[in-house]
This record gives structure tokens, sequence and C-alpha cells, in this order.
């Protein structure tokens, strides 16, 4: 990634899922310590508003959270946690029914509310929330890249596929990124992808990559135990290696050049960038 003067663009991915239950805490959380070990300034943003779990399944404590954000009580600044491998934590409220019917001034605040620590920052990984609701889908837009998790169970890929559905019919948006989780073989992780992409070839105009699998691991479940991350608590566990590999795949993903025309994350980074090869 190259700098321009301090203004070069941050890659911004939304990890998602559609249900719950399918590890898109635990992906946000490992991705992100595999990107900063590859030398990348990392922002985890834990998007689930009202049920904050990041910093609980890092044994973080939060003194301020989100919630204080959005009432005027502090800065985004002011509630950033440090985390494991030098990764920097904006964790969300926990219990707090406002904080999920949130509006959509509140949201689009938040996501400006960025652009003041944007600097020092390479990559910022959102954990979204579980469901197709607003924060969802308004932190799944506002993002550059966006990862569908999925695991073998018959409703992951059907609430996966209703998540793209939504955000195909609904927001226009065309291409999403694929990661199977939990997967008991690299098989069962490129079958996956094919039973998603058998029906959004069918019914929708999208295009999905797949990005590749993160093998079942019993030292997840230990790492769980233990509060940490697995790719910090077992580095040379399976799926620690898995989400070395991978992060090295997202590493090389283009990085945003123009801005997009919708609410998104460090637009006037883009809006500021030389733009001699694209029409105004």
């Amino acid at each position: 990634m190259f700098e321009m003067g301090n203004m070069h663009p941050v890659q911004v991915i939304a990890v998602t899922g559609g249900k719950g239950g399918v590890g898109k805490t635990n992906v946000s959380v490992n991705l992100s310590l595999a990107l900063a070990e590859l030398g990348r300034r990392v922002m985890l943003l834990d998007a689930d508003l009202g049920l904050a779990n990041v910093d609980v399944l890092l044994g973080l404590s939060a003194k301020r959270t989100l919630a204080d954000v959005i009432n005027g009580e502090c800065d985004l600044r002011d509630v950033l946690l440090q985390g494991p491998g030098g990764i920097r934590i904006v964790p969300a409220a926990s219990g707090t029914q406002s904080m999920v019917h949130l509006s959509s001034m509140q949201h689009a605040g938040l996501i400006q509310a960025f652009s003041d620590i944007s600097d020092n920052l390479d990559v910022l990984v959102i954990d979204t929330a579980a469901g197709i609701g607003d924060s969802v889908v308004s932190f799944v837009r506002a993002a550059q890249e966006v990862i569908v998790v999925v695991c073998d169970e018959p409703t992951s890929i059907t609430d996966a596929y209703a998540l793209i559905k939504l955000l195909n019919r609904d927001y226009g948006m065309n291409r999403f990124r694929v990661l199977a989780n939990m997967a008991h073989s690299p098989q069962e992780g490129r079958n996956l992808f094919a039973k998603l992409t058998k029906v959004t070839d069918r019914f929708l105009d999208v295009a999905l990559q797949y990005v590749g699998a993160i093998p079942y691991d019993e030292s997840v479940r230990k790492a769980v135990q233990k509060q940490r991350a697995v790719y910090e608590a077992f580095p040379r566990s399976k799926c620690s290696l898995a989400f070395k590999a991978i992060a090295q795949k997202v590493d090389s993903w283009p990085l945003p050049a123009n801005p997009r025309g919708h609410l998104e994350f460090f637009v006037e980074r883009l809006l500021r960038q030389p733009a001699a090869d694209s029409p105004v």
C-alpha cells in the first residue's frame, strides 16, 4: 500500500453473513491479527451495536463504547482499545436497546466520525451484526469489500443468499467475496461456495469470488475459553495458518480509487485523490 501524502486510501472490509453462529466475529478478529502481522495498521470495528462481543472474545474491558460517541459524550478516539498484535478496537455497547435502532442520520454520523481517526490506518475491518437489519446494510454499503461468511448448515446458505439478494436488488451491490468457515475439508468449502453461486447465478446479477476456507479446528474453542484470539493463542494451528494465507490474499485486493456516490467510510480520502485517470 502506497502512502499518498498522508491521504492514502483505507481498505474497508465488512465481514457479514446473514445469520448468527457462522463465526463472523472470530473471522473478523483473526483476519485483523493476520493483516497486522503483515505490517498493516488495522482497526476493528465491532458493529454489532447492541450486543458487543469483540471485547468479550478478547478479554478486554471497554470503559467507553460507541454508545457514548452516539450520545455525544466523547469522541471516537476516546473509545479505542488496544488489542493483541497492535490492532485497535472500536467497542460497541452491550445490551443497549437504543443502539440497535439508530436512525439513518446517526449511522451516517458514526461512519463520518471515522474520518477523524483515519491517520495511521491501512485497514478497517467491520464485524457486522447478524441478520439483515438497517445497521448491517448501512455498514456493508459503506465498506469497499464485503466478505460473506458461510458454514455447512442449510440456514447459513439461505441467510447468506437473503443478504446478498437484499443488497443486490435494493442497493445495486453486485460484488461479494465468500469465505467458508469451520470447513471439515477444503472441498467442503468449495462445495458451499458452489451451492451459493448456483442460486445467485440463477436469480441475481452478482459476481461472487471465493476467498477460501477456514478449517474446523478445536483450537478455536480453546482460544475462546481463554478469551484470546486463536491466531495469537495457537499461531501454528490449522485455523491460524489458514487465516495467514487468507490475509495475504486480502492484502493484494485493489484499494478504492473513486467515491461511489453514497455514504462510505473515509470518502474524503477518495475525493482528495488525484483523479487524472477518471472523468469527473
